[in-house]
């Protein structure tokens, strides 16, 4: 008899190779039918394998993570068994599950998938699900797996297993389609019931640009049509919300290949946009005692390779800047904290001195490859609202707390309500990616857990996210959709001021090294108002908003007083313009309510007699007339107190 201990501390016992399938039939049939896996001492496994020791057991459903990543995993290979219906002869390379859904990447050698055709397959794969075809596990040797797929004509599949360590290679089996993977599956197929294929893109064979280009095919199930449905009308949600479409209707940014593929560009308001964004942290920043510094756009190479980033990242990066000069080569700026660190050393630094805050709103270059670019949220370009502390060992937890606060306080002023802390700490085994001593790492690991846990806040622990010379405090916020996105980073850094040498003069009047501490609350412009205007679809908060007020002249006739009411809010600090087009008022007003100006002014005969103006709210309607001064009083009532998005 084995112990099998349940997440509630309910400990029962079973008969040695029971399965998680088994004890959930042991609970209830009902339970049963909705077991898609198992955690199995913390590692997820499908859940027909045998457990022979005593184990802490969880069983997975349809609500949790790891049980939806299982299903859409075996969604990708049922997929797969679909493709090779209809496809004789297709090669297939990795088919894993993401974040919502699946995808596999496939050869079609001389022939070619459309949108059009994925209807075929997602019928072909309710016709092979409905089957309720079990996934088999079986281990087998590495020769007989490389006969399998030579004979098979697979090389994707070849080349991967010849990578393989004799004794750790896996098949899975449904139907008649066989896969080399590693599991966990769900028991049959039968639980994939709802299926829908979303897009086709193209994907370089292991992610490298010298390999063949592969068709990649994404998708996505469910147990039920329900849940597709409400999966479908967020989708299309989000395509409306799509920062790429509202950046070019609102005349926030544009790409040009001329300039170069992710690079953007800022149009008139997409600048005014950023420039009120980073006066906005500005002064949060000032405030909390930073001082602003500015770094060249490019730094010798010796700059990287003494802090490590050439080590890790120069093969991918932008490649090294050779001037006239023999032997001198220089880099674009893949981060700024380098830089901070010779700011630091230019001058001589007491305990007295310490915490020193640098901050930048620093532009770096990246490499990233054509399949990776998206919009702003994955560019070549981007600035960083990049600050570096410099503080005493005794003063990081408090230092990295007050960092917190100033988190949530750009959080707060966004009404971005729902985040998780993600603190990502080290692989707990491969330690050969990370710079410097386990002392270290030990000391700065402890101080996050410890200022996030004071702090309240709600966290999740994530192993072999570190950055090579740091753990961090990672925020991943919930926007209006409820997609997850990655902003806010804190990180604790032991090493880089141990790689630059750098001191201060303690009170014993010894040498000693600080601690510095490496943060971004809005991570990188480009990214964070991406993420804002998906969240609030294009709708900003009137202290934002590029445009605060429209002013819609009936006619010709209130023209003139347009431009004085113009002149008014101008001098008030208030951004407006004059829609003079020879329009109906009807489509100045709808097209000012497209455009997402927080305010209107209707300016009739009226109006102009009066000296007042006919406020009407964007998405809210009419709020009836007022003075110039009431007006400018509301709306600048509302940019001090920096009311949220509604």
């Amino acid at each position: 008899m084995i112990n099998i201990t349940f997440p509630d501390g309910a400990v029962r016992q079973y008969e040695s190779g029971v399965t998680a399938l088994d004890i959930a039939k042991s609970i209830s049939e009902g339970l049963a039918r909705k077991v898609l896996a198992a955690k199995v001492n913390g590692q997820v496994v499908d859940a027909t394998r045998p457990v022979t020791t005593d184990a802490t057991l969880q069983l997975l459903t349809w609500t949790d993570a790891d049980g939806k990543s299982t299903m859409w995993h075996s969604s990708a290979h049922l997929m797969a068994e679909a493709l090779e219906a209809l496809y004789p002869g297709v090669k297939l390379g990795y088919g894993p599950s993401i974040e919502n859904g699946f995808y596999y990447d496939i050869d079609l050698g001389d022939r070619t998938i459309s949108e059009e055709d994925l209807k075929a397959i997602e019928t072909k794969m309710v016709e092979l699900s409905k089957k309720n075809s079990e996934y088999v596990r079986k281990d087998i040797s590495k020769a007989d797996a490389l006969a399998y797929f030579t004979e098979k004509g697979d090389p994707y599949k070849v080349e991967t297993i010849n990578e393989l360590p004799d004794g750790s290679i896996t098949f899975y089996t449904q139907g008649g389609f066989t896969d080399l993977c590693r599991g966990p599956h769900i028991p049959n197929t039968g639980f994939i019931k709802s299926i829908k294929l979303t897009s086709i893109a193209g994907a370089y064979w292991r992610g490298n640009e010298k390999n063949k280009m592969l068709t990649r095919i994404y998708g996505i199930t469910f147990p039920n049509q329900k849940e597709l449905d409400e999966y479908l009308t967020l989708i299309e949600e989000a395509k409306k919300r799509d920062h790429r479409k509202l950046g070019k209707e609102l005349e926030l940014f544009m790409f040009s290949e001329k300039v170069g593929l992710g690079l953007p560009m800022w149009l008139p308001k997409g600048a005014m946009l950023r420039e009120r964004l980073q006066r906005f942290l500005q002064e949060a920043q000032l405030a909390s005692g930073y001082l602003p510094v500015v770094t060249p756009h490019i730094g010798n190479k010796n700059l990287y390779v003494t802090s490590g980033h050439y080590e890790k990242y120069g093969k991918d990066s932008f490649q090294p800047i050779h001037t006239p000069e023999e032997g001198e080569e220089f880099m674009l700026k893949p981060m700024n904290c380098p830089h901070h660190c010779e700011l630091y050393k230019g001058s001589p630094k007491s305990y007295k001195d310490l915490p020193v805050r640098f901050a930048e709103f620093g532009t770096v270059y990246r490499y990233e490859q054509h399949g990776e670019l998206h919009g702003l949220t994955r560019v070549r370009g981007f600035t960083q609202d990049d600050a570096h502390l410099f503080c005493r060992p005794d003063q990081v937890k408090e230092e990295f707390q007050k960092v917190i606060d100033l988190v949530m306080y750009v959080f707060n002023s966004l009404s971005f309500t729902e985040y998780t802390a993600q603190i990502s700490l080290r692989d707990k085994e491969d330690r050969s990616k990370y710079i410097g001593t386990e002392e270290n790492w030990n000391l700065a690991e402890q101080a996050i857990i410890e200022s996030a846990a004071e702090k309240g806040l709600n966290t999740v622990i994530e192993y072999g996210e570190a950055a090579f010379y740091g753990p961090k405090l990672d925020f991943m916020v919930k926007d209006a959709l409820g997609r997850k996105w990655q902003l806010g980073t804190i990180q604790v850094d032991y090493n880089l001021p141990e790689r630059f040498e750098l001191e201060y003069i303690g009170a014993d009047n010894m040498r000693h090294r600080p601690v510095m501490i490496h943060r971004a609350p809005f991570g990188s412009l480009e990214r964070f108002i991406a993420v804002l205007i998906e969240h609030c679809a294009g709708k900003f908060p009137l202290w934002l908003a590029p445009t605060q007020v429209k002013i819609l002249p009936i006619s010709e006739k209130t023209q003139a007083y347009a431009e004085k009411v113009a002149d008014l809010l101008k001098k008030a600090e208030i951004r407006a313009e004059i829609d003079d087009r020879s329009e109906k008022i009807g489509k100045k007003i709808r097209d000012t309510e497209l455009a997402k100006v927080p305010y209107m002014l209707v300016l009739g005969e009226k109006e102009a007699t009066d000296n007042i103006v006919a406020v009407r709210r964007q998405a809210k309607g009419d709020l009836g007339t007022m003075t110039m001064e009431q007006f400018t009083a509301l709306v600048n009532e509302e940019v001090i107190n920096r009311k949220p998005i509604e």
